[in-house]
């Protein structure tokens, strides 16, 4: 058996890992890929995120061609042909992982194609199609991913009971899908169906859509699929599937009852499962969780010195730009690199109709923590672009500390909230103040000033909506975050110094305006002192929550 010695190992070539070994192999590190399918990428390119956006994106147009008769612009009924669909996806991940195979080799990364599981802390086994390779490597990277999970209740080896990698195919457009879960995958992919003609009825158990979004985020999702479902049914389970001539039989509780219905094709996304089985884990002092997760370090490192891990491995939010943030931090930890914050601001993006985005603070967490917060918000339908795009069931909101003005998060509905959040995201990493967003330019007509005027809603003089009222995650009168002192404390916290210019650096208090700052630069000892805006604390009027009556 032919040994390979390599100062770093990487297994599995997704987001996390590959990004892991070029970042290694620039760093000058000897570096060696394991990937087990023929294509690099991961599930995020081949069986994830990047055909079902293609999907997403292609069957958006038959919505947007059926909507298009409102402004006087009517099509014929659309043709759809599915082989030259998946042709055209496949092209767009066949050019990808040929991108990445190039860099690849670019950098001199060594790729070995193959399941890879360890004999011991520093050993690799990999099973090749030439035969076993052993690789020899000083540490190692676990970056392997997830798959989707599929509970025995629903895996009845039956093909028309699918997975997100299966409904990714489109083996045929059913007239009848049973969708099994409501959040990110499931709405995406309900979509998708929905758009090429399926008669899609979607089950949840919980009693919302999307829980990980505020609910007022997720609401005109929760419309949307009413209005393009055939049904949305909350509070209900599955307790049994059959396979007939006919179809999936289900059994599920609904409304007190059970019910028993027949499709065409079932669509299980109701989770995901970290692939850790068969890596040989127990032959390493690697521990892992009870749901198979491996356990890590801030430094993403393992109880085994010479093994890190990153991505869905290691549970968390299991999305891909989290694996490749995680992957640099990995190699920085390994390398002795002064790393970045083991703590970050993470988006998170459902590509329904419409997106929903949202980072830092929810308000729902806010509410759990017991944490005083301000919520400005801004309708969509006072934006200019959003009418122009026969748009208008977005929404734009902020959560805001309403003694320092801090911004904690960011929360978008609507056409482009994936591309809008990368601002939210800006603002929470770098400690903005609401007053910092309405001090920074927007152009007009866009969607991105809904930003700017939700930090004007704030302050109660939003051009485009009257403000009124006061919406409080808690009352900052009746409660105090545990981990805040008192509101006169608070008045004098600050942010940690942070470079601004090369050769410029101040701290001020997060309440401070803007103009202030440039003044302090300019050498203005006379700007005026910041205000306090807990009074001024503001929800636009298309809210409806009254005024805290502590205040």
């Amino acid at each position: 058996m032919e040994t390979i010695k390599t100062e770093i190992v990487v297994i599995g070539a997704g987001p996390g890992g590959y990004a892991a070994a070029f970042y290694a192999a620039d760093l000058g590190k000897q570096v060696v890929l394991v990937e087990r399918d023929a294509r690099l990428g991961g599930v995020c390119l081949n069986r994830g995120c990047i055909p079902s956006k293609a999907l997403l994106n292609a069957t958006h147009q038959i919505s947007a061609a059926k909507d298009s008769a409102n402004r006087g612009i009517v099509f014929a009924p659309p043709q759809i042909d599915l082989a030259k669909l998946h042709a055209w996806k496949d092209g767009i991940l066949t050019k990808l992982a040929g991108g990445i195979a190039f860099l690849a080799q670019k950098r001199g990364v060594k790729v070995v194609q193959g399941d890879a599981r360890f004999e011991n802390s520093t050993t690799l086994t990999v099973e090749t199609a030439a035969g076993a390779q052993r690789i020899e490597f000083a540490k190692a990277i676990i970056a392997t991913g997830s798959k989707a999970a599929l509970p025995r209740t629903f895996d009845i080896s039956d093909e028309r009971v699918m997975t997100s990698c299966g409904a990714l195919e489109i083996a045929d457009i059913p007239q009848s899908l049973l969708l099994v879960g409501g959040g990110a995958i499931g709405m995406e992919l309900g979509t998708v169906y929905a758009a090429l003609g399926s008669k899609v009825t979607l089950v949840e158990a919980l009693d919302a859509i999307l829980t990980g979004a505020d609910a007022d985020l997720a609401r005109p999702v929760a419309l949307f699929a009413k209005k393009h479902f055939k049904e949305v049914r909350l509070k209900t389970k599955i307790t049994k599937l059959a396979a007939t001539p006919a179809g999936i039989q289900a059994e599920m509780e609904f409304n007190g009852q059970t019910v028993s219905e027949t499709y065409d094709r079932v669509l299980v996304a109701i989770g995901r499962v970290p692939n850790t089985d068969g890596l040989g884990l127990e032959n390493t002092k690697v521990a892992r969780t009870e749901r198979g997760f491996v356990v890590v370090n801030e430094r993403l490192q393992t109880a085994d010195e010479n093994i890190f891990a990153i991505g869905d491995v290691v549970g968390g939010a299991m999305l891909a730009h989290k694996a490749s943030r995680e992957a640099r931090l990995a190699v920085e930890a390994i390398t002795g690199k002064s790393g970045g914050k083991a703590q970050f601001v993470m988006p998170a993006v459902v590509y329904t109709d419409p997106e929903v985005a949202w980072c830092g603070l929810t308000e729902a967490e806010a509410k759990a923590k017991n944490i005083t917060v301000a919520i400005a918000k801004f309708p969509w339908g006072a934006n200019g672009r959003s009418l122009t795009l026969d748009r208008v069931d977005g929404l734009t909101k902020l959560v805001i500390d309403p003694v320092t003005e801090k911004i904690l998060g960011v929360g978008i509905t609507g056409p482009g909230a994936g591309e809008l959040i990368a601002e939210g995201v800006l603002a929470v990493e770098l400690g903005a103040t609401a007053k910092d967003l309405t001090n920074c330019v927007h152009p007009h007509p866009t969607l991105s000033e809904t930003l700017m005027e939700s930090a004007e809603v704030f302050y109660g003089h939003a051009t485009h909506t009257i403000s009124s009222g006061k919406t409080f995650a808690t009352c900052p009168r009746k409660s105090s975050s545990p981990d805040r002192p008192a509101s006169s404390a608070r008045k004098s916290a600050s942010f940690s110094p942070r470079k601004v210019l090369p050769s410029t650096a101040w701290t001020t208090t997060s309440a401070r305006s803007s103009s202030a700052r440039r003044a302090t630069r300019a050498g203005i000892s006379n700007a005026s002192p910041p205000r306090s805006k807990v009074s001024r604390t503001t929800n636009s009027t298309s809210a409806t929550a009254p005024a805290c009556s502590h205040c």
